[in-house]
């Protein structure tokens, strides 16, 4: 996996389209930009744009091995492992703290936009949500990250396929795996919704 500390490729990933680009690559292990627009439904030269930039930064090369004739320009991820940043190096860097902002709106927006799409009702089916408590040591849970990180890696291998239109020949689509393992927050639960419950049995008793 390549790990950087470069702020400007922070705030080139930081970018939603450029992001979904890479996840989208990942899953697919290569793609036009045509097939990239039609995924993220954005017009073509515009997905064009994005891969250049995304190239500009080493993220993501041309696979000639894949193309059908010289004009045809097929992309992939320079590392089919993915990318990763050295955070405490990058904010010790002239404009880190600031990349690291943007990037952390963006993410904090794109887990906001996930889990109230998952939390929908009705809809699309095709979902699954689930929260689980578990007593852990720091380093457990590490652990327990890598093992999660491992299965999702092999499904993602033994499912990868270029899937040009986004729903592949034998119906897969891109789907978006989504983990989170950090301690529970301390204190009361967000929202005051201990607070809520406590009113609502308060009440009762004054009848």
């Amino acid at each position: 996996m390549a790990t950087y500390d470069d702020p400007r490729i922070l705030r080139a990933v930081a970018h939603p389209t450029r992001n979904r680009i890479l996840s989208e690559l990942s899953a697919a292990g290569s793609l036009r930009a045509a097939d990239i627009a039609r995924l993220l439904d954005v017009p073509a030269n515009q997905a064009s744009f994005h891969l250049r930039q995304l190239a500009k930064y080493g993220l993501v090369e041309e696979a000639p091995d894949e193309a059908r004739d010289r004009r045809d320009r097929v992309w992939r991820l320079a590392d089919e492992e993915g990318i990763s940043f050295r955070t405490g190096e990058m904010l010790d860097r002239p404009g880190g703290r600031a990349a690291y902002a943007v990037f952390q709106r963006s993410a904090v927006a794109w887990g906001h936009h996930l889990v109230d799409r998952a939390l929908a009702p009705g809809g699309d089916r095709a979902k699954s949500v689930s929260e689980h408590a578990v007593r852990l040591t720091v380093e457990e849970s590490f652990e327990l990250m890598l093992e999660i990180n491992d299965v999702v890696e092999q499904w993602r291998r033994r499912t990868q396929g270029p899937g040009a239109s986004g729903v592949a020949d034998d119906g897969r689509r891109t789907y978006s795996v989504y983990q989170l393992i950090q301690p529970m927050p301390d204190g009361r639960p967000a929202d005051g919704a201990d607070d809520d419950n406590n009113n609502e049995h308060d009440d009762e008793g004054d009848d």
